[in-house]
């Protein structure tokens, strides 16, 4: 089954918008080091970074419920179901609201009685100063719970792409306010006020925006459920399970190489990797573009549909993934050379294998993206969880015997197994058999083959009038 035009218009500018969100994100990461240490001192600047980064684990507040309410919601609304959409929307909705007060109380009351720039060891910063920057940045973090399932609200009826894009807009009006702040000459405390209040306005403009463009979710409690937040905690605690691999993952495996091998060659594995996930980074592009359309067939029973859609996200992911390894394997040892300054040697063997981990991956995340969308994750989460806490003892053990190379061969195993499970699993819930799956991955869309971009290339081509 081919998709029609609105699904494959709503595919376009849902990779456009996340590519807009990735290039906001690096924008972020790119502007801020030189305008803080601009108008900051090092010191100063170092000190907010150790304090920025304490609120980032307030993130975890909401235990995923966001996430699971937006696919919850999209697959009522394919079924045409918005008294139960509504009803997940209000009843995750007052849990969060709870969720996040009772954390800022429990914040607050932490950091009355504790010495937090003690316990940080900051010396620019001052006891109060500290507490305030934690409260401020705090509170933004936890509005974030609210304002996803803000989205997930435009995600449901289809409009993900307007919905992603406002996120990011509002992301970079944020940072951007608290640029201006720094650049006034305000401090840290000041800054992190300029920044928690741009925040709140925020989340409040975005529920005005969202009751004018989807009139039927209100913001009431008539309609919230005791019942729907029991039904939507196993896959919301669930998803917890994600950030914790990836936190293995990437943590894990440094630490194991840093007791098996020592700091050296941690430098060396770290850098090799991250130019690996660059490749990874446009991957996931790929799964959250095509996460939203799949909870979308699924809800409303289209298999047939869910089908093509898991079909040309897998061939999507790897066929990005398979161009983006050749670019970097023809350019990385080079890049890593000129990046390093020298200071790293690089290795194409190395690279090589961590670029194989990336092909890997491509195929079990974006197919298990069927399973995320649809609520169906428990048990992947579950796998995940074990898979990278054994890869990080197969890292432990393989670097001890093989050095880096044995490292990175055990992530190698990991994403091996990963697929042995993911992909099976999300061909029974798709109504797909592997071998019609694999020679799928062979067949493009008639409109992106050769002898057809041939044609269009030559009926494009001006005509001349005798």
């Amino acid at each position: 089954m081919s998709m029609d035009v609105s699904t494959k218009r709503r595919l376009m500018l849902g990779f456009l918008t996340n590519w807009v969100g990735k290039l906001s994100s690096t924008v972020i990461q790119f502007v801020q080091i030189p305008v803080f240490l601009h108008f900051w001192s090092v010191p100063l600047y170092g000190e907010w970074m150790i304090v920025n980064s304490i609120p980032a684990y307030l993130s975890f507040s909401n235990v995923g419920f966001g996430s699971v309410a937006g696919n919850e919601m999209t697959m009522l609304i394919a079924r045409d179901d918005r008294a139960a959409a509504l009803r997940v929307f209000q009843s995750c909705w007052w849990l969060i609201a709870l969720i996040c007060t009772a954390t800022i109380v429990l914040l607050s009351g932490t950091l009355y009685y504790l010495p937090a720039s003690r316990l940080l060891r900051l010396t620019t910063l001052g006891e109060s100063d500290t507490k305030w920057i934690i409260f401020y940045l705090g509170v933004s973090v936890l509005l974030g719970q609210l304002e996803q399932l803000l989205q997930s609200a435009y995600r449901a009826v289809g409009r993900y792409p307007y919905g992603t894009f406002l996120k990011n807009m509002f992301s970079l009006f944020a940072f951007g306010c608290m640029i201006g702040a720094v650049a006034l000459g305000a401090g840290a405390r000041t800054t992190a006020f300029v920044f928690a209040s741009v925040n709140v306005a925020i989340t409040i403009f975005f529920c005005i925006l969202v009751h004018r463009d989807i009139p039927w979710i209100e913001y009431g409690w008539q309609h919230a459920s005791f019942a729907e937040i029991r039904k939507l905690a196993r896959p919301a605690f669930a998803y917890m399970a994600f950030p914790l691999g990836n936190a293995l993952s990437l943590q894990g495996s440094l630490l194991a190489v840093g007791y098996a091998l020592g700091p050296t060659e941690v430098v060396i594995f770290s850098t090799a990797r991250t130019v690996s996930r660059v490749a990874l980074q446009m991957v996931q592009m790929v799964n959250t573009t095509f996460e939203p359309e799949m909870s979308i067939a699924f809800g409303a029973g289209n298999y047939e549909l869910t089908r093509t859609l898991l079909r040309r996200a897998c061939q999507l992911a790897l066929l990005v993934a398979l161009v983006l390894v050749l670019v970097m394997l023809s350019f990385g040892p080079w890049f890593l050379v000129h990046w390093t300054g020298g200071h790293v040697p690089p290795s194409r063997p190395l690279l090589s294998i961590l670029l194989a981990v990336v092909v890997l991956y491509a195929l079990w995340s974006t197919s298990g993206t069927l399973m995320t969308s649809t609520n169906q994750h428990q048990r992947l989460a579950t796998y995940y969880i074990l898979g990278t806490s054994v890869a990080c003892v197969l890292c432990y053990l393989m670097s001890r015997t093989y050095g880096l190379y044995g490292a990175a061969a055990s992530l190698l195993i990991s994403e091996i197994v990963m697929n042995l499970y993911v992909v099976p699993a999300c061909l029974k819930i798709a109504h797909d058999t592997l071998p019609a799956f694999l020679a799928s991955m062979l067949h493009f869309p008639s409109f992106l083959r050769p002898a057809s971009l041939l044609a269009r290339i030559r009926r494009s081509r001006p005509g001349f009038e005798s």
